[in-house]
């Protein structure tokens, strides 16, 4: 099978759950935002050296694989559960408790991990926004909306981790 179908020619593109809809539309936009989320959170990955805040990162692409589903389906259950939030939340409180407390603005810059997992925390506020957007229009699960609000803490408290030697 060939990487291209010409099943898209046209502007249109399938969604997880058969439908077609253009290509531009707010639910592509919203998962193919997700997408450069992943590449920057794979850059990342390539160049942190702590081997926990690469564990985790691994985590977060792996789940943004089920947000990714998530937005590309139409009338299904959700993949991404609350329990999933939860996990990122406690990821975030067992980190922060690791760290001092902070006394000023982080620039980001101090390392090439830190600083590539800044900038996919803003990858992910441009995501959450997509999805804010197609939630205006379209059914979004709870669960999605939260789980994109808590990566972006959670890549902050990376960074700091990261940059914490």
């Amino acid at each position: 099978m060939s990487v291209y179908t010409k099943t898209g020619d046209k502007g249109t593109t399938g969604l997880y759950t058969g439908q077609r809809v253009a290509k531009n539309s707010l639910r592509v936009k919203a998962y193919g935002t997700i997408d450069e989320v992943n590449s920057a959170l794979g850059m990342a990955r390539a160049f942190c050296k702590n081997d926990e805040v690469k564990e985790i990162i691994l985590k977060v692409q792996q789940c943004n694989g089920l947000l990714m589903a998530d937005l590309a389906s139409i009338d299904k259950e959700p993949m991404l559960l609350g329990s999933h939030v939860a996990q990122v939340e406690s990821t975030i409180d067992g980190i922060e408790a690791k760290l001092p407390p902070l006394t000023q603005f982080l620039i980001p810059g101090e390392s090439q991990g830190g600083s590539f997992l800044d900038l996919a925390r803003t990858f992910i506020r441009r995501a959450e926004r997509a999805i804010l957007d197609l939630a205006e229009q379209e059914l979004v699960h709870d669960s999605n909306r939260l789980y994109i609000n808590r990566i972006s803490d959670l890549c902050f408290v990376l960074m700091r981790l990261e940059e914490n030697r």
